[in-house]
């Protein structure tokens, strides 16, 4: 016998006992205002919130608050009838400003929004854009990342990601830097 065979034997015969895992079905079970955690976490991280009623509300925002000449892209048929940029080559999108895409949910412990390809048209599109909008549904909100695995499930997605406030790096000098990774704005609309 080898002595790696040795090792792997004695590890084998030392084995702690197996014990269940715990029960984690009060995570979650607290009660508290989901919207004002989620709004509460995200700008905390450096998103912002806003509830509006309808699609109109989020129109006038983008319009009154980005710029007009800016490159707007969206997977949503309110915000832009173009979906070339979905197929095109991710290089094209190096201009694109501004993305507005709706999130399947968020959550409010952490402020992180579940994104699929199908909500975002191509994978770069959330990290490459300067700004970036997300419309989250306000009943779609759940309390802990342990929900959110639930709802997640065993589903192939093929590609999803969790996203929570804007892009942001520091260094050991405590020098913040927004956008460094991606998007140097994220502006959630509640519904």
């Amino acid at each position: 016998m080898s002595s790696r065979e040795n090792i792997l034997s004695k590890i084998k015969q030392n084995q702690p006992e197996l014990l269940p895992l715990p029960d984690l079905s009060v995570l979650g079970s607290e009660k508290y205002d989901l919207v004002e955690k989620f709004t509460e976490i995200l700008e905390g991280i450096g998103g912002k919130v806003l509830q509006v009623s309808d699609i109109e509300e989020i129109k006038n925002y983008i319009i009154s608050n980005y710029p007009i000449n800016a490159r707007v892209i969206s997977t949503l048929p309110a915000f832009s009838d173009n979906r070339d940029w979905q197929t095109a080559d991710p290089h094209s999108l190096k201009d694109a400003e501004f993305l507005i895409i709706k999130g399947q949910f968020a959550v409010a412990e952490n402020g992180a929004i579940w994104l699929t390809e199908s909500e975002i048209g191509q994978r770069v599109a959330p990290f490459i854009t300067q700004y970036l909008a997300i419309i989250i549904e306000k009943s779609s909100i759940l309390p802990t990342m342990h929900q959110a695995y639930e709802e997640i499930g065993s589903i192939d997605y093929g590609f999803g990601v969790f996203l929570a406030g804007p892009s942001k790096t520091a260094d050991i000098e405590q020098s913040l830097v927004l956008g460094a990774h991606g998007a140097r704005g994220l502006v959630v609309f509640l519904v």
